[in-house]
């Protein structure tokens, strides 16, 4: 199974269609990790990634970013309520949330408790790749607002995550989980 990584979406249409057109395509699932649609549709014009999320060909999960709103689900077709998003996928146990509470550390502390061997955040728009405590944590950064500069979103295939730079599609970390502690 593929599975694309992103957050931090802040209604970049334009970062959306690339991820499909990229490092997502043949993607059979979506987990985003938040900010979608940036501060509520007032701020950005939203309506073209609503549209495009809609749309997707693919069913995509979302966990609630400290800037996405109630105004936000009414163009979204997809559930977006929820802080946290969890998930099994051929033996590997997945949480995400969108990073801001509970944290990094926070989020890895209930991934351990509940078994996860991945776990997803955003909000800081800065991509990472790493293991702590057995439970390997991506952030993939953002494809729409990356702070340095690159935008990123990472791939989950079988029991590899490989977190990619999107202007040239580049692997710029790579890991592999445990399949079923």
């Amino acid at each position: 199974m593929r599975i694309g990584l992103t957050s931090d979406t802040h209604g970049d249409a334009a970062a959306w269609r690339d991820l499909l057109d990229g490092v997502f395509r043949g993607a059979d699932l979506i987990v985003h990790a938040g900010d979608i649609l940036h501060h509520g549709p007032r701020y950005r014009d939203t309506v073209d990634l609503a549209a495009l999320i809609n749309a997707c060909p693919c069913p995509v999960l979302f966990a609630r970013g400290n800037c996405d709103h109630e105004e936000d689900q009414l163009r979204l077709a997809f559930p977006i309520w929820v802080p946290y998003v969890f998930l099994q996928v051929e033996g590997l146990r997945i949480l995400a949330a969108h990073g801001n509470d509970p944290d990094e550390k926070g989020l890895l502390a209930l991934a351990r408790r509940f078994g996860a061997q991945l776990a997803v955040c955003g909000h800081t728009h800065v991509a990472r790749l790493a293991e702590e405590d057995g439970v390997v944590l991506v952030n993939p950064g953002s494809p729409a607002l990356p702070k340095g500069g690159v935008p990123t979103a990472a791939v989950l295939v079988g029991n590899v995550v490989r977190l990619y730079n999107l202007r040239d599609r580049a692997v710029v970390a790579e890991r592999k989980m445990e399949n079923g502690r």
